[in-house]
């Protein structure tokens, strides 16, 4: 997804939701300054030609057992925030975690120390939470939804889940599977933390975030030359490539 594509998702965004553009892009030259020099780029990220990413929806758990049953060394693994927690439940400590920080803080500063790459997004609500953990945090890419800076990028993407994917298309992935990604109407303690038990209802503005998250892994689909193969539990992405999980390249 180049700029131009990406800038009408946003205006649409912008509208739908009543975010303010301005304050984003303060919060993106607030994160260009607390990295300075030292914020990573593109060109320094590998990964593998397989992805595996985590979303943090309710089959995440589900997902991450089955995933440890498999050799994956042939896998890069990515992971969007909250699921961090989940991964590291299982001893599974992801290669890049693509967050805005507001998932459980202390498992992604362990999970950075512990030598994740942390792809840190700037966004009009969440200055103050930059301010107190960027300064904490080592090998971090930073990101926008609006104008990219010298060291900010924008790669599309509007939710930590689909950020991912996105970021992956960027760094070359050629197939994806995405797990803990079912685009509901229930949320876990991993992506919520501060709700009473394992899962509870979305409320309607979490529920219309990952309605347009599910449309732009649908757009990814349907436009990049990615292979995706959704294996979670809930609702089916119904533009997905119809191949089974044994069709991508594992090694058992």
């Amino acid at each position: 997804m180049n700029l131009v594509q990406w800038f009408s998702w946003y205006d649409e965004i912008l509208a739908d939701f009543g975010f303010d553009r301005s304050a984003d892009e303060e919060s993106a030259k607030l994160l260009q300054n607390l990295l300075g020099d030292d914020g990573l780029s593109p060109t320094d990220i590998k990964i593998k030609e397989n992805v595996v990413i985590f979303g943090a929806g309710p089959s995440l758990k589900e997902n991450v057992l089955e995933f440890k049953q498999i050799n994956m060394e042939n896998f890069s693994v990515i992971c969007a925030d909250g699921a961090v927690t989940a991964l590291l439940e299982e001893d599974i400590v992801p290669e890049i975690v693509v967050t805005d920080l507001d998932g459980n803080i202390d498992d992604l500063l362990t999970s950075n120390h512990q030598g994740s790459i942390m792809v840190v997004h700037a966004h009009g609500n969440n200055m103050e939470t930059l301010k107190k953990y960027v300064p904490k945090l080592e090998n971090v890419l930073g990101t926008t939804q609006s104008t990219p800076l010298k060291n900010i990028y924008n790669f599309g993407g509007f939710t930590d889940g689909d950020r991912c994917l996105f970021l992956a298309g960027k760094l070359k992935a050629k197939n994806i599977i995405l797990a803990g990604m079912d685009f509901g109407k229930v949320v876990t303690k991993y992506s919520r933390p501060d709700i009473d038990g394992e899962l509870g209802h979305a409320d309607s503005i979490k529920e219309k975030k990952l309605q347009y998250a599910k449309k732009l892994v649908e757009w990814m689909v349907e436009n990049e030359e990615i292979t995706i193969c959704n294996v979670s539990n809930g609702e089916t992405i119904s533009m997905v490539k119809n191949i089974e999980f044994s069709d991508i390249p594992i090694s058992k």
